[in-house]
């Protein structure tokens, strides 16, 4: 598994899914990853006992003490605006940044790869799970966790024993992925930044629709989250799967809301008719995609509809499909 596979642990002929189409389908999954970074973000479908979104406009920061419901139905109470936050997530970890709280990350995860001072932070999780003593030293004051099992429940459980304030969110739908950057903005006093960026992500995602609202045909679309040491793709019901059929494609799925690898044969038996190579910033390319044994049967590999991009950088991924 690639190290950015982990972040997702993220529905016509091929003659009327016009190569445009498919290049406008790249480009919203890459635009819509790097403002909201994947299916193990911070989550909200529960109300926060302030909630923000009863406020006409934008909101101010809340006065702390806030208290959540996350998502495992957890209230936690954050009793004063955190100084020192732990990201159990790349996913959460890029949010803080982009939010303009990254110095007060105080801890990351092993595999956190985005923005480049992510990588200066402190490693207290790993992909077997929180490494507890090094996460205990650096006296956080808020851990953000990640849902779904991402942060493993005994974990969650032995750091709340040991008196941290330890918030539990994950989105899986693109709305929740909206919903998720509010409540960590809430959660860390950067409330403003939040509703901001969330508002900008929901343009660009409308805008994207829009383009794609009167066209025909909608073509069958498999996204790589990873390719070792097996295929990783959408989960059904994902935001990747959102964001692929909002950009006028037929998303391939796991066929699983909770599993994100897919058997070859199932990939291939869908016939993908465009595949977006999402792991090709960790040297996957579309010639070694398409090389690959028994791929030729794919309409995508026929049609070299093979698009890569980096997830991280819109500018970096058209470098990568003019290549």
């Amino acid at each position: 598994m690639t190290r950015r596979t982990s972040r997702m642990t993220p529905r016509g002929t091929a003659a009327t899914g016009s190569s445009h189409l498919r290049r406008l389908a790249a480009a919203l999954v890459a635009l819509a990853l790097v403002a909201a970074p994947s299916a193990a973000i911070a989550a909200g479908s529960n109300a926060d006992t302030i909630d923000p979104a009863a406020s006409p406009g934008v909101p101010a920061d809340p006065v702390y003490p806030v208290t959540f419901i996350d998502d495992e139905g957890t209230a936690v109470t954050i009793a004063a605006r955190p100084q020192r936050i732990v990201s159990l997530s790349p996913a959460i970890t890029e949010t803080v940044f982009a939010l303009g709280a990254g110095d007060r990350l105080v801890g990351g995860t092993d595999y956190d790869d985005y923005p480049a001072e992510a990588l200066a932070l402190p490693d207290v999780a790993t992909f077997s799970g929180v490494l507890l003593e090094p996460l205990v030293a650096q006296s956080p004051d808020l851990v953000i966790a990640a849902g779904n099992g991402f942060t493993p429940a005994d974990d969650i459980a032995r750091m709340r024993d040991l008196g941290l304030t330890v918030v539990v969110f994950y989105a899986e739908t693109h709305d929740e992925v909206l919903t998720a950057i509010r409540r960590i903005g809430t959660a860390i006093g950067e409330v403003p930044a939040a509703y901001a960026l969330s508002a900008r992500i929901a343009a660009d995602l409308e805008r994207v629709a829009a383009a794609v609202a009167t066209t025909t045909g909608r073509p069958r679309t498999f996204y790589e989250i990873g390719s070792e040491p097996e295929l990783y793709g959408p989960a059904t019901g994902s935001f990747l799967a959102d964001l692929i059929a909002m950009a006028g494609g037929d998303p391939i799925v796991t066929g699983d809301p909770a599993v994100y690898s897919i058997p070859e044969e199932q990939l291939l038996a869908a016939d993908p008719e465009v595949i977006v190579v999402g792991d090709a910033i960790w040297g996957a390319c579309p010639a070694d995609v398409a090389a690959r044994p028994g791929w030729d049967v794919t309409a995508a590999v026929r049609d070299g509809a093979i698009r890569p991009i980096d997830d991280r950088s819109e500018e970096h991924t058209s470098e990568l499909q003019s290549r």
